[in-house]
């Protein structure tokens, strides 16, 4: 049986009962088992790069290509100014694409070898939750999304970094924009749970969900398989990748064509108020 296993057998355990060295029979079996999930998680990673070279380029090429015909046809001096202005109309979209992509491309890859700065402070979730959804507000309404936000009655604090957490955030909401039914409801929850501020995302999704739900965090993995979305497949990846580097833990679950999105970070005390003093300065 452990010539089977040097040779690299898949799966190869011991079954038979080895009397005195019965021990050592199940630890050689547990040593085959995490061999065996190494090897898969390494077909898996290798996997994983074959298709994030494909969809990267794919996603490059085809804003890349469309600023090289808009750009030709520009040449014609025959063209007409309406005509002119929704050529460099288009342009300008396409760029924006480009840009947003590339931008996306180096965040994820600075998450991804940890060259990245935070700067935590003590932020009220609540509060920034409402501020992202006010921000996005005209997205959220052109979507045909109903959006219901839950708060809890009392203040959620939690050590994180604003601008990260504001990412974090504007990814998960402007995901349900992109992916899910018009005409439905999509809610976010925020409660306190075991210590822990718990933000949970639910949505129905326009599409029939068809991907694996725990590996829809990857880079480039996307839920709309023919791409048909202007997602970069990156926006759930950043958020996971921002999420963990805080301490925090980020989970996707389906059910039919219910998507859920689950976001979890340890909570911190409130600030201290401020002291007035008798120059009348705070402190």
């Amino acid at each position: 049986g452990m010539r089977r296993m040097a040779a690299g057998e898949p799966g190869a355990h011991l079954e038979e009962n080895a009397g005195i060295f019965d021990a050592l029979r199940v630890e050689m079996n547990a040593v085959q088992d995490g061999i065996d999930r190494a090897v898969e998680e390494k077909v898996r990673s290798q996997n994983m790069k074959t298709e994030l070279i494909t969809n990267v380029s794919h996603d490059l090429k085809t804003p890349l290509t469309a600023i090289i015909t808009y750009v030709d046809l520009l040449k014609d001096d025959s063209l007409d100014e309406a005509t002119r202005r929704a050529y460099i109309e288009t342009l300008d979209k396409k760029s924006q694409r480009l840009k947003r992509l590339i931008e996306d491309l180096f965040e994820m890859s600075k998450a991804a070898s940890g060259n990245i700065t935070f700067t935590p402070q003590t932020l009220e979730l609540g509060s920034l939750m409402r501020q992202v959804l006010c921000e996005l507000e005209d997205r959220t309404t052109a979507s045909g999304v109903d959006f219901r936000a839950v708060y809890p009655p009392e203040k959620v604090y939690c050590m994180l970094d604003g601008q990260k957490t504001w990412r974090i955030l504007e990814n998960l909401i402007v995901n349900i924009t992109k992916y899910a039914m018009p005409g439905t409801r999509a809610y976010l929850l925020l409660t306190q749970q075991s210590g822990r501020a718990v933000l949970t995302m639910k949505n129905v999704s326009a599409e029939e969900l068809d991907f694996d739900a725990e590996h829809i965090t990857d880079r480039f993995v996307r839920g709309d398989r023919n791409r048909s979305t202007d997602g970069s497949g990156l926006g759930l990846a950043i958020a996971k990748s921002f999420t963990e580097l805080q301490g925090g833990t980020l989970t996707v679950t389906t059910d039919g064509d219910l998507f859920k999105v689950t976001l979890s970070f340890p909570l911190c005390a409130a600030p201290a108020p401020a002291q007035e003093y008798g120059d009348g300065t705070m402190q």
